[in-house]
């Protein structure tokens, strides 16, 4: 889902101040199949992937196959935007000479690019395809949409430890926590001898669920930006 950076930070807060619905009691939302399901928009601000959200909940829950868990993941990893931000990541690695065992030229920043391409898709996979599949979990994030801006910040990071689950319940996020966990101890195969130790590995680990955490965060609120800020109506359905 990307690395958490101060960038993510400020449009996540950002978000969080733009002005958001009054809450609406007593609205509901006509049922929807795992085929026609209300998404938000497929890229915030045309960059950010967002193939994950779910717009306004449905009035009778609906899991999605594991085909379908599978398929978010794949459009979050070879995604345009996905690979042209990889390449940015490589190049400001590049930049700062991390990973200086990677080398310089075209051979440092191509092993870069795999190495932050790997990082995203073998994470991307597990909490998005694999883990959920396995788990009966749903990555989807479907978002609060009324109620404070604190409580739906609070509420969008919480998403991280929180997720619902096939048949409609919720339970600890072990897809997102598990996921990322593997996802960091396997970075170990392809960095560099020097970059490999459980205090790399748990950065790793980190800066995949804080920037899940802050992406979460915009994703809640980018409606409210797209209708208040933009001046745009609300998004259609991205399927």
């Amino acid at each position: 889902m990307g690395k958490f950076t101060p960038a993510v930070l400020f449009v996540a807060i950002a978000a969080a101040q733009t002005p958001g619905p009054p809450d609406q009691k007593g609205d509901t939302v006509e049922a929807a199949s795992s085929q026609t399901e209300t998404y938000g928009d497929k890229h915030i601000l045309g960059v950010v992937p967002n193939y994950t959200t779910v717009n306004e909940p449905p009035k009778k829950y609906q899991p999605i196959s594991a085909r379908e868990k599978f398929k978010l993941a794949t459009e979050d990893t070879f995604d345009p935007c996905s690979l042209a931000i990889t390449g940015i990541y490589a190049g400001v690695a590049q930049w700062g000479n991390n990973y200086r065992q990677f080398g310089q030229g075209a051979q440092g920043y191509g092993k870069r690019y795999g190495a932050a391409f790997a990082d995203g898709a073998i994470s991307n996979y597990l909490t998005e395809g694999v883990l959920p599949s396995l788990l009966h979990e749903d990555p989807r994030l479907f978002r609060l949409g009324t109620g404070s801006k604190l409580k739906r910040v609070v509420y969008a990071m919480t998403r991280v430890l929180i997720t619902r689950t096939d048949s409609g319940g919720e339970r600890f996020n072990i897809s997102e926590i598990a996921g990322n966990m593997i996802s960091a101890g396997l970075s170990n195969l392809y960095y560099p001898p020097l970059n490999r130790s459980l205090d790399n590995t748990l950065e790793h680990f980190e800066i995949n669920v804080l920037s899940d955490a802050g992406f979460n965060i915009l994703k809640e609120f980018w409606p409210d930006m797209r209708r208040k800020v933009l001046h745009k109506g609300d998004p259609e359905p991205a399927r």
